[in-house]
């Protein structure tokens, strides 16, 4: 079993900022990568931000200068800063686990429950 639990959503005026973490346990051999998505209602899941394992990172155009993705290795762990924040970011936020299994050949995506963040105008 893979668990992602994730924190730090919330409600949050337009130009503040919020930091989401998301920690990953349970049987996990390697983790390829880790990242935030979001869906906004009505809207597709969307990729915020992405970080591989060896510090790599990707980030969508609208957030680009505004959030920053890091990871803890050793924690397992991702977090998100997102400074500026604007009403267009008001979104379910989720994580994003790519990663191999004790005993597993395989590669799979896991996901956290989603956390809520609101930004008001």
């Amino acid at each position: 079993q893979v668990q992602l639990v994730e924190s730090g959503g919330g409600l949050v005026q337009a130009g503040g900022s919020l930091r989401l973490s998301c920690a990953a346990s349970g049987s996990i051999r390697n983790i390829n990568a880790m990242g935030w998505y979001r869906q906004a209602p009505g809207k597709q899941r969307e990729l915020v931000a992405g970080i591989t394992s060896g510090g790599s990172t990707n980030y969508a155009d609208s957030v680009k200068g505004r959030f920053t993705i890091s990871r803890d290795n050793a924690q397992n762990t991702v977090y998100l800063q997102m400074n500026s924040l604007k009403p267009e970011d008001t979104a379910v936020y989720y994580c994003n686990l790519n990663a191999r299994r004790r005993y597993s050949g395989t590669f799979d995506d896991y996901w956290g429950q989603g956390t809520q963040v609101t930004v008001s105008s």
